[in-house]
């Protein structure tokens, strides 16, 4: 989850919206690539979650990379709740699943060496306190009464708002963990061409990146329950977006769509202020009734971006927002994938030859049948597994493009990132495939076992 923005003054005209946005445009030469993964603690002796405050602790493990890997702290009403250096951040999930939000790098080359150097340093303070981390994109066997909620204000208010639309939401914030990328648009034609292409391919990212076939202790008949957590959330803030396809889609459009998404709150003076439910558009007009008489800032247009949580999204970079938190390999593989399809022209061209011809409504299938059946699902003729095949092939392509080298040039681009996916492709098994293979075969139905063998 995001943290608090600042730094941008009153809105006086509604223009101020789009160009807000539209303020993330880069030159190619200046595109990034962020990575942020989530991943789940527990008490290595009872596999429990670990609660927020105690010896064996989410408090704990901040502390220690604080103290012994030089973050520096975020606090919220005197509690840490984050930590920041060198333009990455660690942050906390609500039910105190542990987040790196990367530094925009250049490279895969520079993502992938940031997130092992902070499992690194995670493990170490982990290990000292009796604490393990595992990437699922669902919690194997904890219950809702089970898991904390972590003291941040915005946490609080999303947690009585989850509990009066769709019947998931509480579960997404306890009980699931992803991994994505964000990544930067040149001008507001890229954007869409570049969004048109992430809607439409988030499905294939949800197949290939499939691991969470497992929730309160028993397989749950889904690929990807993490996918499936997200169809049931919240209507009016999830899903597939399917203007984004229309014709006069733009910033603008957009700014239409966030602007009819209800709010959950202002942050004012370090706290949030409860608007669950309101309108930003009456906050515009100085009509909010939890601030009645002031008007919205950027800074509060920035924090309401972050409350949208469709497939993909927009702030001032594009999020991808479609993949299970897994293992190691995959969290460097999935900004390889989409960096290879979004930043070469000729496979982003080749990329929406393969979906423009989708309507909303086979896009919409995709979605449902790849947290079904993953790398299995199929749609009126369309073979889950020939697309993933298709779409690697063109990232590969991609990234080979780009042929920008890491190890000092001894290796010559970013493809090697892929592998992780080639051999699914090749196997036909995601991780939630593999998990499955283990828990029927020689786990013999104990689910404790994914403990030991697949932590980090």
């Amino acid at each position: 989850m995001s943290i608090p923005q600042s730094g941008g003054g009153p809105i006086e005209h509604h223009s101020q919206l789009a160009e807000y946005l539209e303020d993330g445009n880069k030159p190619k030469a200046d595109w990034r690539i962020g990575t942020e993964h989530e991943k789940f603690g527990y008490c290595k002796d009872t596999h429990q979650p670990i609660p927020y405050h105690g010896t064996r602790s989410v408090l704990a493990v901040l502390e220690g990379l604080r103290d012994a890997h030089g973050w520096s702290p975020v606090t919220e009403d005197g509690n840490l709740i984050g930590l920041e250096k060198g333009g990455a951040n660690v942050s906390l999930e609500p039910g105190g699943q542990l987040e790196l939000s990367g530094a925009p790098l250049e490279t895969i080359h520079g993502t992938c060496d940031e997130v092992n150097v902070h499992l690194r340093e995670v493990k170490d303070v982990a290990d000292r306190v009796g604490v393990g981390f595992i990437g699922l994109g669902a919690a194997p066997e904890w219950t809702h009464d089970e898991m904390p909620l972590m003291p941040k204000g915005r946490y609080q208010l999303m947690d009585s708002y989850m509990q009066k639309v769709g019947t998931m939401g509480r579960v997404m914030m306890r009980r699931t963990c992803t991994v994505q990328v964000n990544l930067d648009f040149s001008s507001e034609a890229d954007m869409v061409r570049k969004f048109r292409v992430a809607l439409a391919l988030q499905p294939v990212a949800t197949a290939l990146f499939a691991n969470s076939p497992f929730f309160e202790g028993k397989v749950n008949g889904h690929k990807s329950w993490r996918a499936r957590v997200w169809r049931d959330l919240d209507a009016d803030r999830t899903g597939m977006l399917p203007f984004v396809f229309e014709d006069g889609m733009g910033f603008e459009r957009y700014v239409d769509y966030a602007l009819d998404v209800p709010m959950y709150f202002v942050y004012r003076d370090g706290k949030y202020i409860d608007a669950l439910g309101m309108s930003f558009r009456d906050f515009l007009k100085g009509e909010l009734p939890a601030l009645p008489g002031e008007v919205a800032t950027l800074s509060d247009w920035a924090d309401h971006l972050t409350t949208i949580f469709p497939e993909a999204r927009i702030k001032k970079f594009m999020e991808m927002r479609g993949a299970d938190g897994g293992p190691w390999r995959r969290l460097c593989a999935l900004p390889a994938f989409w960096t290879g399809i979004l930043y070469d022209s000729s496979s982003l061209d080749a990329a929406w030859d393969l979906v423009k011809g989708w309507t909303a409504e086979q896009r919409e299938a995709l979605r449902v049948a790849a947290s079904v059946d993953g790398l299995q699902a199929k749609v009126d003729g369309i073979n889950m597994h020939d697309l993933a095949r298709k779409v690697l092939d063109i990232s590969e392509a991609g990234l080979r493009a780009r042929a920008r080298p890491g190890a000092d040039g001894l290796i010559p681009d970013e493809t090697h990132f892929l592998n992780a996916l080639r051999e699914s492709i090749e196997s036909g098994q995601t991780p939630a495939d593999e998990l499955l293979a283990r828990y029927h075969g020689d786990w013999n139905g104990d689910l404790s076992k994914i403990y030991a063998e697949y932590s980090y």
